[in-house]
């Protein structure tokens, strides 16, 4: 028997958007979720991360965990396609970002399997510690990890906040895959980056550990919204 694994999911407009450029998949019956994050301001955003979204919701829950993220792999490979042809296309503009982060989480007995590229994370809330398993695919990141820069120096740094791997920049699709075993209890949040820079890391934790799946995404909006917000925010909730 699989495991029975809760979820919920909430995704919401910036006040500086016209349109909300997140989507997000909530599908516990196929032990499938994902967020993604378009860029490209309002021309070309929401179609991109609607695409991502599309592709992993039509993806079968029947093989291996292997072979899921397998699957994954080549469904994201083909949406990287489309959104290159798309930009090349008729009537495309020159300088036209279409493009997407993506991170997806799948489950299956005792195992979980996070794949990303971009800004988007995962986290994973287990015997009351919080742990990001996902690492930005950004300039930010890239300059930390190089220890070029100090944190602080790094987040004043022109453009740091550029992606270095998104779905539709580059071909081939780079993307990242952590596995991990699952324990009883354990808590994923699954989150564009509007949702985790408008939160400490204490605060993510605490809305974490509030109860069932859908007061913790009520908890996480509540915490986020208490200051105006500019960027989407979208975040999906797993329990076991």
């Amino acid at each position: 028997m699989l495991p029975t694994w809760r979820s919920a999911g909430r995704t919401q407009r910036g006040q500086s958007r016209l349109r909300n450029e997140d989507a997000l998949l909530d599908c516990p019956q196929r032990g499938c979720w994902a967020v993604a994050d378009g860029m490209g301001g309002h021309r070309h955003g929401d179609v991109a991360s609607q695409w991502v979204i599309s592709s992993l919701a039509s993806l079968s829950a029947q093989g291996s965990l292997d072979q899921r993220v397998e699957a994954v792999r080549q469904g994201l490979q083909n949406v990287n396609h489309r959104l290159a042809n798309a930009r090349r296309g008729p009537g495309a503009v020159d300088d036209a970002v279409m493009g997407s982060t993506v991170v997806a989480l799948l489950l299956e007995n005792g195992r979980a399997a996070c794949v990303w590229a971009g800004d988007s994370r995962c986290y994973l809330w287990r015997e009351q510690s919080l742990y990001q398993l996902s690492k930005d695919h950004s300039l930010l990141q890239r300059l930390m990890d190089e220890g070029q820069l100090s944190a602080t120096q790094a987040r004043a740094y022109p453009d740091a906040r550029a992606l270095t791997r998104a779905v539709g920049a580059h071909s081939p699709l780079r993307l990242e895959v952590l596995e991990l075993s699952t324990r009883p209890g354990d808590v994923f949040l699954l989150c564009s980056d509007g949702l985790y820079q408008a939160l400490s890391h204490v605060e993510l934790g605490l809305a974490l550990s509030a109860g069932g799946p859908q007061h913790v995404v009520e908890r996480l909006f509540a915490s986020a919204l208490q200051a105006p917000t500019r960027d989407d925010l979208t975040a999906v909730v797993v329990q076991s």
